[in-house]
């Protein structure tokens, strides 16, 4: 079903009915998937429908994808799953391994479905519900194939909802099947509860987008008086800045002060706000709103105006994004944004957020937006309100991330089966309907068979690059099968540039310039650099008077990838960031940072040398821990252990977990000016984190060309605390000064308790010079415990030192003490 209705019309209900109707018709477990675009959304119906379903036994859980076994195994217990369309996209990457879980979904709830026609969403968007199309055939061929058909098989059924769109049968098209075609139902404004008044104003455009944007300003007083009604308005600007030059300009030219008792409810809010700017705006009955701010700041603007006594809001267009903030009366302030150093105009999906905004059910019947922009675009925008705007597909942009996706699952074994996949397609649907969009010919041009060639052109195209950097294989009668490169590809949701970074890295990478390749990643494309942002990023790049990053970026900080390189190695530097954005754009940046790395790490330990291997395992670690490996705030990664407390042990000397814990538990207390027993907790997690020692022997029976090497490894821990013990396990690297790697063996995590680990390997001399063995036992759980040593083998009846190298092919013994691998 295909749902088209205005924004604010009440869309939401249709899922409920949906959902109670499965409640009806199903005796055994089942799952619910809500996808919607942004977290936000997904956090506040995950809240909403807890407190309505709750007492009908449903469970419902956000899908957060901070760690994939914790969220498996919420999810297994859980009935409804919200989640974005990203999230949903990892997880069903791998759902033939997660088959108990995701053939137990019944229903498919896509809100926002408009965002298809968004550039940057749509083909994940698109991707997802194909993918889900693809598990309903295939438990329809496995029905058919066993001829059984149980109560718990009722079919998957897909729910589409959307603002005003005129091809929503091209949506049902692609949704449904010849067996079973989707239902599509469109609503006009009639049907809204709150009447949406529409008001589209355009102006002559100056001699540049920022003095029209400035100049828009002056108008407001005006607008907002003739639209406003005296009730709560929300005014939309691009940017922060523009935010509070908006409000400041308003301030001078308008008051929105009801009356003396309004004066003194606008003067106590006014007093617990920090900034004074800001302070001194709401005695005038106006705020503004944005990231940037305290947070305790905006609870009390988002509280003030909610009760209608802030008049008027200026905000970003972020908000809109976010949880319900309805207005009487919203104003767009310009429908361009500065983004990547140029003005481009608003996507359709963001106007229609911030329209969604206006209209207050509980408290009016109407409400009015108000659209300011050029005369240029006056029609675009008069045709948007209209619904007149032809949703498109852009799966075609992002075609090759998920043509690999499909392939490493499987669903896709060769060239035809991939032209029948992408028939599966929202594209196919549109590329029917308006070819010249996607750069093909005109209808009129094109039949059906010219229309699957060139189908089958733009798979061959992306294929062929896939095959070139060895992320695919092409074999005979066109096979496809997936490389261990391409599936780590896919299984890491990494963009394909970005892929073709790592596979170009050299052997003899520094961890600086790691760090610099992947600042580079097309994942970071949405981190913007804003101009009040860079004295304070060039500041932490280089400064005399104070530290700095531990790898200086060359020159001043003009990119954005040069601002993600900042923030990484300022965050693993612990180094203070008093800017509130620049901290919510340090924590965005590590949600992707940590599987590139991740990615990163597991190509090397495939295909690289030992230096790049090593730097790159060791870029993991820190980016896990949030913390370089030679840091000296390692308490920071204790329990109960913050920046602060981790700033006082430092500057005690406390910069090893073996000082803290052969301290006195008192002494400690002092430090971090904490009561009793806090002491003795901060000691006993010291001690509980694993201590190394590392050695390695010489075995008898050496001859003149060969020699039996012993590495043992003795872990020691006093206790095992939850949330102390290692997860991930420990890597042993072993290399040599001419870059190769001697030997790699990968440790599992869950048997490295206290006890001892042996490996046993030959070496063989090799004609070099001689040469240094260094050994390396790397902790992918902790920063600071890790330990490396040197050895230098001697062969029988030799007197010089030669450069060895391990043969694969001898066997390995391994002998564990009180503990299992």
């Amino acid at each position: 079903m295909v749902v088209s209705a205005p924004t604010g019309s009440g869309k939401t209900v249709i899922f409920e009915l949906a959902i109670i109707r499965l409640l009806m018709q199903s005796k055994d477990s089942f799952k619910i998937v809500y996808v919607a675009p942004i977290k936000a959304l997904c956090s506040e119906r995950c809240a909403d429908w807890n407190d309505k379903f709750g007492p009908l036994g449903l469970t419902c859980c956000e899908l957060t994808g901070d760690t994939e076994m914790d969220d498996f195994f919420e999810l297994q217990r859980a009935h409804i799953i919200t989640t974005t369309p990203e999230k949903w996209d990892s997880m069903t990457r791998r759902w033939r391994d997660n088959q108990s879980l995701v053939q137990q979904v019944r229903l498919f709830f896509i809100d926002e479905v408009h965002q298809l026609n968004d550039k940057c969403r749509g083909p994940t968007v698109e991707a997802v519900v194909s993918r889900m199309k693809t598990v309903r055939t295939s438990l329809q061929q496995r029905e058919g194939a066993t001829g059984q058909k149980q109560e718990a098989s009722i079919p998957l059924r897909f729910i589409a909802v959307s603002a005003t769109i005129p091809n929503i049968y091209d949506i049902a098209s692609w949704l449904g099947t010849e067996q079973d075609p989707a239902v599509s139902i469109s609503i006009d404004d009639s049907s809204r509860p709150v009447k949406l008044h529409k008001v589209v104003l355009g102006y002559s455009e100056s001699t540049s987008s920022f003095r029209f944007d400035m100049s828009l300003n002056y108008r407001l007083a005006g607008v907002i008086q003739s639209y406003s009604e005296n009730k709560p308005t929300l005014v939309f600007c691009s940017t922060r800045k523009a935010t509070q030059q908006a409000a400041a300009t308003l301030t001078k030219d308008a008051r929105f002060v009801m009356g003396p008792q309004h004066r003194q409810r606008l003067q106590l809010a006014a007093n617990s706000i920090r900034e004074n700017k800001l302070r001194e705006m709401i005695m005038c009955g106006v705020g503004y709103h944005h990231a940037g701010l305290d947070t305790a700041d905006r609870k009390m603007l988002e509280m003030m105006f909610l009760s209608a006594e802030l008049p008027v809001l200026f905000c970003t267009s972020t908000l809109a994004m976010g949880v319900n903030f309805p207005a009487h009366l919203v104003v767009i302030k310009s429908t361009q944004q500065y983004v990547g150093g140029m003005f481009t105009e608003y996507s359709e999906t963001h106007v229609l957020q911030m329209i969604g905004r206006a209209g207050r059910p509980q408290f009016d019947t109407t409400a009015t937006v108000v659209i300011m922009t050029r005369n240029a675009t006056k029609a675009k925008y008069e045709v948007l309100l209209t619904g007149a705007q032809v949703i498109e597909s852009n799966l075609h942009k992002n075609l090759i991330e998920h043509l690999n996706a499909e392939i490493v699952l499987r669903t896709i074994t060769s060239v035809p089966i991939a032209l029948e996949w992408i028939k599966s397609t929202f594209l196919y649907i549109r590329i029917k309907q308006n070819p010249s969009h996607y750069g093909k010919s005109t209808p009129d041009e094109l039949n059906k068979q010219q229309l699957e060639d060139k189908l089958q052109e733009l798979c061959l195209q992306n294929l062929t690059l896939l095959s070139s950097d060895m992320l695919i294989s092409m074999g005979e009668e066109d096979q496809l099968t997936p490389t261990d490169t391409g599936s780590m590809m896919a299984r890491y949701c990494v963009a394909y540039q970005s892929m073709r970074r790592f596979l170009q890295l050299g052997g003899d990478v520094i961890l600086g310039d790691l760090v610099s390749q992947l600042s580079c990643c097309e994942e970071f494309k949405d981190i913007y650099l804003r101009v009040n942002e860079k004295k304070t990023l060039n500041g932490l790049n280089k400064n005399k008077t104070r530290q700095t990053i531990l790898h200086p970026i060359e020159g001043k900080i003009k990119t954005t990838d040069m601002k993600v390189n900042c923030l990484i190695q300022a965050s693993l530097g612990c180094l203070p960031l008093h800017d509130f954005a620049l901290n919510q754009d340090t924590q965005k940046i590590f949600r992707s940072a940590a599987r590139l790395s991740r990615c990163m790490m597991e190509l090397q330990w495939k295909h690289g040398k030992y230096q790049t291997l090593l730097n790159a395992v060791l870029l993991h670690k820190s980016i896990q821990c949030r913390l370089w490996e030679n840091s000296k705030h390692v308490a920071k990664q204790l329990d109960k252990i913050g920046p602060m407390l981790s700033n006082a042990l430092v500057n005690a000397g406390m910069t090893s977990f073996e000082k803290i814990a052969s301290t006195n538990p008192r002494e400690l207390e002092l430090i971090v000016n904490r009561h009793p027993p806090f002491g003795n907790q901060l000691r006993d997690a010291a001690a509980a984190v694993p201590h190394y020692v590392l050695s390695i022997q010489k075995c008898p029976g050496a001859t003149s060309h060969r020699v039996e090497l012993q590495v043992t490894i003795s872990c020691s821990a006093s206790s095992t605390l939850p949330g102390n013990s290692p997860k991930r396990g420990c890597v042993l690297i072993v290399g040599d000064s001419s870059n190769s790697i001697i030997y790699k063996y990968r440790a599992s995590g869950e048997g490295l308790g206290e006890g001892q680990f042996t490996r046993k390997m030959e070496v063989f001399r090799t004609i070099r010079s001689s040469d240094d063995l260094n050994f390396h036992w790397i902790s992918l759980d902790y920063v600071g415990i890790d330990v490396k040593n040197t050895f230098t083998p001697s062969y029988e009846n030799d007197v010089s030192i030669v450069n060895m190298k391990v043969c694969y092919c001898i066997a390995a013994e391994l002998n564990m003490s009180r503990m299992k691998l």
